[in-house]
Formats: C-alpha cells, sequence, structure tokens
C-alpha cells in the first residue's frame, strides 16, 4: 500500500543495494552523475523514513539492520519531519540542470519530481491516513496500523534466527505506540471536522474488536510462538509476546476503539469527501495523485459513461450468442449468477478449490507470455486468500510484489468472505490483472530492471499500475485465454464495465453528492454486482478517493498509445517492441508515459 504522505515506497539501503547502483549509473557523466549521486540520498533518505518498506523487499539488513526492529513513524511530530524532508528533496532536486541531461534521465528527473511535487500537495491537507493512494482518514476499514501491522509482522517479517525474533519483539511494542499515534491523529482529524461517514465507521470498529481477543488466539501472539518453536528458539518468545500483547497492545487497542466509538457518535452518513473539511479540494488533489494526469472530476464522470456504453454493446453481442437476449446488460449478467454450479463451496476446502484454479489460470497463461514479450520476470508468484481475520474490510483483490532477492514470492491476495460474490467466470480476469500478465509481471520488470535506478525500482503510480493490469486483462483476451471459456469472455468484459461504472460512481460520490445507497445501486443495476461485493467497493472508495479511477483512465492511455503507435508505424510495428517502450520506462505518471511512447514512436521511425 501506498503512504498519504510518502507517494514513493522506499526499500531498500545503499549498502545492502550498492552493486545494482552501479550497474544503473555505469553511463552517467556530469549532470547525469549527479542526478543519479542525489537519487541515491533520496532513496536513503525514504528507507529509513519507512522501515516497513526495507522488510517487505527483504532489505533490512547490512548497515540498515536496525530497521527490522522498528515500525514507522506515524505521529504528528513524525508527519511533520516527513513534510520537511519532502521539501528539502524537491529544494535539491530543482538543483539539477534537466537540459543536460540524457532522454533516459530526464525521464527519471521528470518522474522523481513529479512525486515529490505531488506529496507536497497531498500533505498540505493536514489530515487523513495511508492505503492505496491519498485518504481522508487516518482510521478506516482500510487504513491505520491496527488493520496493516498484524498481518505484516505475520507474513513479510522474516523469523529464521533468535536476532530475527528479537527484532519481532521490539516491533509488537512499536505496534502499540503506532496504535496510539493513529489515536492522537484521529483526535486531531477529528477536530478539523474530518470524521469518516457512519458506516465506515461501523466497518472499522467491527475488524478492530475482532483483534481484541485472549493473547493465546492473537495472530500478533501464535505467529512468533509458532515460527519461534520451528526454529528451535525455545518458548520465551511466545510468553513475552503474550506479555506485550496484554500490558501494551490490547489497552491501546481498546484506547483506539473509546475513540472510533466517540467518533461515531458524531458521524454523518455523508459518504463523499466532500462533506468534510477542505474535502472538495482534496478530492481534486487525490485524483490527480492517483490517476496523475489533470483530468477534472467531470472529464473522469464523462469518460466512465462513454466507455460504459461501449462496452455495453460489446457484451450485448456475446450475451445474445449465449441465447439471453431479453433484459439490461445487467440483469441479463445476473442471470449467470443463477446457475449455482458456476460457484466454488462457501467453505474452507471451496475458497481453497478457487485458490487453486486461480494459481492453475497462471500456469496456463505463462507459456503464452513470450509471444508479447521479450522480458519475462524472474520471480515466482502465486495466488492466496486474503486473511480471513481482515476480509471483511479488505478490497476484493490485490497484489504485493516479491522481495526483490526472490526470497519471497509475488503473491496475489483474493477476497473470499463470500464464495458466491466469484463465480468461476470471473476468477481468470482477477488473476491475469493481479498477476500475470499484470501487476507482478509489470512489477517484477520493474525490480529486475537493472537500467533504473533503484529509487524509479520502488515507486508506484495507481494510474500506471492499475492501467497496465487492467491492459493486461484485454492482453489475456488476445492471447486467447478465451477461445474456449465463452464465459470467461463475458466475465473479462464485464469486468472492464466494472471499471467504467467505478469511474462514474467515485466521482458521483465525491463530486456530484450521491448517497452510499445510490453508488451501491448503481454497480449492482449496471453491472450486476453482488450486493456485498458492490458494497465493500463503495466503501473502499468512500475511504481512498479517486483511486478507482486510477483503472480505466490508465487502460485508456496505455491502448490509445498502442493504436497510436501502431497507426504511425505501420509495417515497423512491434508489440513486443511497444512493451518494451512502456515497460522499460518503468513505472511512471499516465502524463509522462506519453511522452515516453511518442519518443518510442520518433525512434522507431528512424
Amino acid at each position: 500500500m501506498h503512504s498519504r504522505r510518502e507517494l514513493i515506497l522506499a526499500t531498500a539501503s545503499a549498502a545492502a543495494l550498492a552493486p545494482l547502483a552501479a550497474r544503473a549509473a555505469v553511463s552517467a557523466t556530469g549532470e547525469g552523475a549527479r542526478l543519479n549521486a542525489l537519487f541515491d540520498a533520496l532513496f536513503q533518505e525514504d528507507l529509513r523514513r519507512n522501515p516497513e518498506g526495507a522488510t517487505q523487499l527483504g532489505l533490512d539488513k547490512g548497515a540498515n539492520a536496525d530497521l527490522k526492529s522498528r515500525l514507522r513513524d506515524e505521529s504528528s511530530a513524525g508527519i511533520a519531519a516527513g513534510r520537511a524532508l519532502n521539501a528539502d528533496q524537491l529544494k535539491r532536486l530543482k538543483t539539477i540542470d534537466r537540459g543536460a541531461l540524457s532522454t533516459t534521465e530526464k525521464v527519471n528527473y521528470d518522474t522523481v519530481l513529479y512525486t515529490r511535487e505531488t506529496s507536497a500537495a497531498v500533505s498540505a491537507f493536514d489530515f487523513g491516513g495511508g492505503g492505496f493512494g491519498p485518504g481522508p482518514y487516518v482510521v478506516s476499514q482500510l487504513t491505520g496500523s491496527y488493520q496493516s501491522t498484524p498481518d505484516f509482522l505475520d507474513t513479510k517479517h522474516k523469523i529464521d534466527s533468535a536476532a530475527d525474533a528479537d527484532a519481532y519483539m521490539a516491533r509488537l511494542s512499536a505496534f502499540a505506540e503506532q496504535l496510539d499515534q493513529n489515536t492522537d491523529r484521529q483526535r486531531h482529524d477529528a477536530g478539523l471536522g474530518v470524521i469518516p461517514p457512519d458506516f465506515l465507521l461501523d466497518t472499522t470498529l467491527t475488524q478492530m474488536q475482532a483483534l481484541v481477543v485472549p493473547a493465546d488466539q492473537s495472530l500478533l501472539v501464535t505467529s512468533i510462538a509458532r515460527r519461534a518453536a520451528a526454529k528451535g528458539l525455545g518458548d520465551s518468545y511466545a510468553a513475552n509476546a503474550t506479555l506485550i500483547y496484554g500490558e501494551q497492545i490490547r489497552p491501546a487497542l481498546e484506547r483506539q476503539i473509546a475513540q472510533t466509538k466517540a467518533l461515531r457518535a458524531r458521524a454523518t452518513h455523508d459518504a463523499g469527501v466532500w462533506a468534510r473539511h477542505d474535502g472538495e479540494a482534496f478530492y481534486r488533489a487525490a485524483l490527480r495523485a492517483t490517476t496523475t494526469t489533470g483530468l477534472s472530476p467531470d472529464e473522469v464522470h464523462k469518460l466512465g459513461l462513454d466507455q460504459k456504453a461501449e462496452i455495453s454493446a460489446r457484451l450485448e453481442g456475446l450475451l445474445k450468442a449465449q441465447g439471453m437476449t431479453k433484459g439490461t446488460i445487467g440483469e441479463r449478467i445476473r442471470a449467470l449468477y443463477n446457475d449455482p454450479s458456476v460457484f466454488f463451496a462457501n467453505t474452507d476446502a471451496g475458497k481453497a478449490e478457487a485458490i487453486a484454479y486461480c494459481n492453475g489460470r497462471l500456469d496456463a497463461i505463462r507459456p503464452r507470455l513470450p509471444k508479447v514479450f521479450n522480458r519475462l520476470p524472474p520471480y515466482a508468484f502465486e495466488v492466496r486468500r486474503v486473511p480471513p481475520a481482515t476480509e471483511a474490510g479488505a478490497a476484493s483483490a490485490f497484489s504485493q510484489g516479491p522481495a526483490l532477492d526472490g526470497s519471497r514470492p509475488g503473491l496475489v491476495y483474493i477476497n473470499l468472505h463470500d464464495t458466491h460474490e466469484w463465480p468461476r467466470w470471473s476468477l481468470p480476469t482477477v488473476t491475469f490483472h493481479e498477476g500475470l500478465p499484470g501487476h507482478q509481471l509489470e512489477g517484477g520488470l520493474a525490480l529486475s530492471n537493472t537500467a533504473l535506478p533503484l529509487i524509479r525500482k520502488a515507486m508506484g503510480f495507481s494510474g500506471y499500475a492499475e492501467g497496465w493490469a487492467l491492459y493486461a486483462e484485454q492482453l489475456a483476451d488476445e492471447l486467447g485465454m478465451y477461445d474456449d471459456d465463452p464465459l470467461g469472455r463475458i466475465g473479462y468484459l464485464r469486468a472492464q464495465l466494472f471499471r467504467a461504472c467505478r469511474c462514474v460512481v467515485d466521482t458521483g460520490i465525491h463530486h456530484l453528492r450521491w448517497s452510499k445507497e445510490q453508488a451501491v445501486a448503481y454497480f449492482v443495476d449496471e453491472d450486476a454486482d453482488a450486493p456485498g461485493y458492490a458494497t465493500r467497493e463503495v466503501e473502499r472508495y468512500c475511504a481512498q478517493p479517486g483511486q478507482a479511477c486510477s483503472y480505466k483512465i490508465g487502460h485508456t492511455v496505455f491502448v490509445r498509445g498502442r493504436e497510436r503507435a501502431r497507426a504511425a508505424l505501420g509495417p515497423r510495428y512491434d508489440i513486443k517492441a511497444y512493451h518494451d517502450a512502456v515497460l522499460g520506462c518503468g513505472r511512471v505518471p499516465l502524463d509522462i508515459l506519453n511522452g515516453v511512447i511518442d519518443g518510442y514512436i520518433v525512434g522507431a521511425k528512424g
């Protein structure tokens, strides 16, 4: 997830990755060498502010081994320090003579500069928290350390030695402190009039209260107990974790629950951020940060409506071919849900079968990828189920990148809270989106690209990443993954329809002042979402304004860029070369990506 204030995920120490840095900068001289040296400094500074990022990529070692015992400082003082650091980094970046840089170096410079300028614009709003993008609420069903840190400690903090276990224990105490920092920020934000809507707080409280259990049932305790025992480290860690949970973490959780209950008593039902302090301005900033374009809310709304009409026309033909001729598109897609054979059982065994099916789809597409890609990432990838403890408020599906050293695979998570929200025909396209050729391929190529400065490897832009993943769904169809699966193709187009509707709904909530109920009904009526699924999606948009729009906008840039290249190059057009261009530049804002595509076209013309 991306922090609201730190749009770059700092992930590695300069010492640990010096060999890669040298390869990335080997040809740089003059101003380019100065730029790379500055990038190294910024990268290290970001790393020191984001210990979780270092651990996530397996780089909390060497000179930065102390980070394995720490968590991010989310206090008001920590946030102010982050804001000051960003301002200083921006000042140093502006001392670079852009005109003296090579074309590639200019892309690197413009991209890093963009992150600092965007971070400054977003952090000017002195409220909110992290998540998939800028979020107005420090604690919600999607934001706050209460919902991210336990899973992080269980799945990302490796325990191979006593030192690793000691670091885990230090992080348990830091977690209690982080919880209180979040609670203090909740109080601060409420003083500004920034309180989540009542329905978000209801879900948040449900998730929080599920964490307040006897110590021997807490994931924080059982994780260290299980893993320390497996490494022969004895049972003292379990005993000490039990004490820390009882004396520090549980009281901090209870304080946060009490604060959240107090806010719930003051909350309104207004879904959109427009109803909060500086809400309209915040939405414009969030929309720009997540889509990385200058599109206005009205322009995004229209794009969603236009593409919804185009996709619906394609679905009309496919549904008629299945003998389904009556009713709206939504009504006919909903009728597909009436066949019980298309669902996996809503049991642990059925959910395991669904995950196995998704992993099978990854296996099936792998041998087809060389037809359209010159490079494939060297990492392993797999699909897993969202942990049951957090699935009630988690996104429907999401992806986490691999460790840079390959020690942990890239992971695709599917939320199987209710398998009846996931007919079999809907699962392939989400697997291609989150896995291959989607997030995991794009992210894996970025991580393994030795031509990119390290600071660029760790960046994430929702418009680029989600746009690519949606484009990857289209590539899967073009590679023939639905040639013998007509319902799967309907599922793919229905997913495209859903992303177009996201643009309509997100702008509807935050710009046109739709209610939660109106937004849920739109999804249910227009693309046949199950009510529970639609509700979680709408609640996600309420907590993370703008991010849902990035998918279709980004997809549009990739597709239109490909069409532009094909028209301009004629017989010289090569899809592998196009993919090399748009992936080889690394993750960039969409406004910069359009320039990269134009540069590729000019170069290919010769």
